[in-house]
């Protein structure tokens, strides 16, 4: 799994880029701006005196946010008495630049992000911790407590940006599979299949990768993307590292994207396959094709791993013709590689309305549900141990027969101020991670969002 005092970006490359801004702004101290903790401000710091809009105008966009979920068991779980709380939180520190506007480099542009996360997950006190996790909570939580190198990267478009290419330090969510996070549960946030396949990386983990994209029409595109596999980037003392000391593959993802709008109302849906020629081991098999629970040999190790995904967003309904509140539908499903990944399909649909009331035009109520089906074979080689053992649940040695996980979340997003969003949801785990003999769970939660 996914998805802090954040080190400074670096000043050789930051510094020179902002004051330019500043001189070719006209800039001065006393220009009218929100102070800090307006309610009117995007930034909790305010604007600076004016700095960080004179900055704005000329392309670079500081971004600074802290995000907090809390989780606490209401109801059932593996520990069904224990009704403990949890909080994860994450920092962000970086800048977004485009290099059009501050340098006149024509459609090229170029990030650099900084994450920390830390805290725990509820979901030791759900799950049976015998068995492989299937989701979280707590979106925001995993991938261990470290400050990482996220992004780092320069993009690059030719024939009015019809083609395109990005290159440097990003994360294969960036860009692929791509979904809108507005809840606290993992299964309803953020680019599914990195969540699920050990060689597929969503953030804040970065990998060296090339994604060239090519617009067919105004609408549609499509895109390719070669990204480094390398797994000893999950560790946590090498979040600023950046040579490829560990490599084990490649990971090729191939999407298209349509994006038209229908009845005046903005959608978008994807279609996409992923090749990983990094080997992958096999969940049931051992070398010799036989069941590595029943003849003790180690898992056999396969060759390579692919898989697909299908994502659609469309927003259903406005308000008085204003298209910035109504109901929007995601619905989502990805289908792996069911003899190397513990999780061998996910489908999700939820439903996101927008200013649900007129005084609230910017709040949001949001309701999803999910199913995350465990592989078959991955199934089939805890029942194979079972047999050989002879032990039965209660009995340490047992191996966690793990089916399917349903989970479902209410949400509201209070829109507080302008840079600070408070997101009360209550969450329902019907058989966590796949486990049957586990009672299902009920889960309270809080998310807090922020930019600062």
């Amino acid at each position: 799994m996914p998805h802090s005092t954040a080190r400074r970006p670096p000043r050789r490359l930051l510094i020179p880029l902002l004051v330019s801004a500043c001189a070719a702004s006209g800039w001065s101290a006393g220009a009218l701006a929100t102070g800090a903790f307006s309610v009117d401000s995007p930034w909790m710091t305010g604007d600076w005196g004016g700095l960080r809009t004179a900055w704005l105008n000329q392309g670079v966009d500081i971004q600074m946010g802290y995000t907090g979920e809390s989780a606490t068991s209401l109801h059932g779980g593996y520990n069904r008495h224990d009704r403990a709380t949890r909080y994860a939180d994450q920092f962000n520190l970086g800048a977004n630049i485009d290099l059009q506007k501050l340098l006149d480099w024509d459609n090229t542009a170029f990030s650099i992000s900084l994450t920390n996360r830390n805290g725990d997950n509820i979901n030791d006190k759900l799950s049976d911790p015998r068995a492989t996790g299937l989701g979280s909570t707590q979106e925001i939580q995993g991938r261990g407590s470290a400050t990482r190198l996220s992004e780092l990267w320069l993009s690059k478009g030719w024939l009015g940006d019809t083609l395109n290419i990005k290159a440097g330090r990003l994360a294969v969510s960036d860009d692929f599979a791509v979904e809108d996070c507005s809840f606290q549960g993992l299964a309803f946030c953020g680019s599914q299949p990195g969540n699920y396949v050990d060689s597929i990386y969503n953030g804040p983990i970065s990998q060296w990768a090339v994604r060239v994209r090519y617009r067919l029409t105004p609408e549609l595109y499509a895109q390719i993307g070669a990204f480094n596999i390398n797994p000893s980037g999950l560790e946590n003392d090498n979040g600023f590292k950046l040579n490829g000391a560990g490599t084990t593959g490649t990971l090729v993802p191939v999407e298209v994207v349509w994006a038209p709008t229908v009845n005046q109302l903005p959608g978008e849906y994807r279609i996409g396959y992923y090749h990983s020629s990094a080997n992958g081991t096999d969940v049931y098999k051992d070398r010799n094709n036989l069941p590595a629970a029943v003849t003790g040999n180690g898992y056999r190790s396969d060759a390579s791993r692919h898989g697909f995904w299908l994502v659609g967003k469309q927003q259903l309904t406005q308000v008085n013709g204003n298209t910035a509140r109504g109901l929007t539908l995601t619905a989502s499903a990805t289908f792996q590689d069911r003899a190397t990944t513990p999780v061998d399909s996910y489908q999700k649909a939820s439903l996101v309305y927008k200013g649900p009331f007129a005084a609230r035009p910017t709040d949001t109520l949001g309701f999803g549900v999910a199913r995350v089906h465990a592989s078959s074979l991955f199934l089939r080689n805890a029942k194979a141990a079972n047999a050989q053992s002879g032990l039965g649940y209660d009995n340490t040695g047992y191996v966690p027969e793990q089916h399917t996980e349903y989970v479902s979340e209410l949400n509201y997003g209070i829109q507080a101020t302008r840079w600070l969003n408070v997101m009360p949801n209550l969450q329902y785990i019907k058989h966590p991670d796949g486990v049957r003999e586990v009672d299902n769970a009920l889960v309270l939660g809080v998310q807090v969002q922020s930019q600062f």
